[in-house]
């Protein structure tokens, strides 16, 4: 499907009338807004990993959706062939991407959910899990709308924000976690600006972040990621909003390449930084940013992706990886949809769980 209304129009996942998953492929915003219809374990692993949906909250709603739809079409004879089947598929859509904790944290309702139905009929089982993925689908919208109301209590008429990345509707099913209280804003009538970090070298921020605002009516303007410290030098940033991709235990937080960089510049220019993360972003099991995997991607991404020709000598060495470590000193707050954790995270965190 092409040429859709406004992306805003769609949600960023969903379930389809056949029971396959839907997402807009992001690869292709913002010049086409083309929904995909997934049904098998390959195309949505290809999915996840070739960004076609990103956004930590949306891969694992994505994954949830996709691993139902794909084993419903495989003909089991028996609930624990199905069982086994299923696993098989919610472990190797794991190996996707290694960053985002949300993807895990699906793949393990997922999975429990099956456990939990084992002994149930197949059509039983089938529903159980279906079940399981629209609700998380319905809570993820729930969760950013309550982060959203969160930090729009930290804004005020007038404010300028900036963001980096996209943790906008594009990253979730609806609102997002870093946009929502722009959203939010918005809807309260509050007149804030919103200064987009163009995120290199995917320009998530560019394709994704100014698309959706923009889209939305937001007084939203376009930077490159070089450009952050002079506009917050000329006092036009009041506040600072990312999401992320994993939260460790002491309060780091992983998040697009790039981020780490606008915290140490916040903390510079005296901005509060906030992190907006749902709870299931939260790794307690991680101690420290130190034991959180960080994703490398190709080299091409840098070298020759967003060029008619190639603009890096053939041969030279590339390093991209796709995700850097906001230690938290450096961090303000975490806003959670079940409130706003602050240092020292190691005793915040867990009380919002």
């Amino acid at each position: 499907m092409k040429n859709l209304c406004s992306v805003l129009d769609y949600r960023t996942v969903d379930i389809g009338n056949d029971d396959e998953l839907v997402i807009l492929d992001q690869t292709l915003l913002p010049g086409e807004i083309r929904l995909l219809r997934l049904c098998n374990p390959e195309e949505i692993w290809d999915a996840i990993k070739q960004l076609k949906v990103r956004g930590a909250p949306a891969i694992g709603i994505a994954a949830a959706i996709g691993a139902y739809a794909s084993v419903k079409r495989l003909g089991v004879k028996s609930s624990a062939e199905l069982v086994s089947s299923f696993k098989g598929i919610t472990s190797y859509l794991r190996t996707s991407r290694p960053t985002a904790v949300n993807l895990f944290w699906a793949m393990d309702r997922m999975d429990s959910c099956a456990d939990k139905n084992a002994a149930q009929s197949i059509d039983h089982l089938l529903a159980a899990l279906r079940k399981q993925a629209v609700e998380m689908m319905q809570q993820d919208i729930e969760v950013c709308h309550k982060i959203g109301q969160l930090g729009l209590s930290l804004l005020k008429d007038g404010d300028g924000i900036l963001t980096h990345c996209n943790a906008g509707q594009l990253a979730t099913v609806k609102y997002g976690t870093a946009t929502a209280p722009i959203y939010l804003a918005k809807e309260a009538g509050l007149n804030v600006k919103v200064f987009a970090d163009e995120t290199r070298p995917l320009l998530q921020g560019a394709r994704l972040t100014s698309f959706e605002l923009h889209s939305a009516g937001a007084d939203v303007t376009l930077i490159c990621d070089n450009m952050a410290s002079t506009v917050m030098k000329n006092g036009w940033i009041q506040a600072i909003f990312v999401g992320c991709d994993r939260v460790a235990a002491n309060g780091d937080t992983a998040n697009k390449i790039g981020t780490s960089g606008v915290a140490v510049l916040a903390k510079h220019y005296g901005i509060p930084f906030y992190i907006c993360a749902p709870t299931s972003t939260i790794d307690l099991a991680c101690s420290s940013g130190k034991n959180i995997m960080i994703e490398e991607r190709s080299e091409e991404e840098i070298t020759e992706m967003w060029y008619e020709n190639r603009m890096a000598p053939q041969g030279v060495k590339v390093y991209n990886p796709a995700f850097d470590v906001t230690d938290n000193e450096l961090i303000t707050a975490i806003i959670t949809e079940n409130g706003i954790a602050r240092a020292p995270f190691i005793n915040s965190l867990p009380l919002v769980l």
